[in-house]
């Protein structure tokens, strides 16, 4: 069974891939406060809703 539900949240790895931007630049742009970063257990996400922002040009 395979849906295509769009992502709630993106890991580091998978950020990048969507994104085209490397690993540093999103921390940077964490670090501006323009992208939100989630830990979760030992795990670090980007809710989607924040890179999506970021990548449309909004906070």
């Amino acid at each position: 069974m395979s849906t295509s539900t769009p992502p709630i949240a993106y890991s580091i790895k998978q950020a990048t891939e969507v994104s085209s931007l490397g690993k540093t630049t999103l921390y940077r742009h964490a670090n501006r406060g323009n992208l939100r970063l989630v830990r979760v257990g030992g795990r670090t996400i980007i809710p989607a809703d924040s890179l999506h922002a970021l990548l449309s040009g909004g906070k």
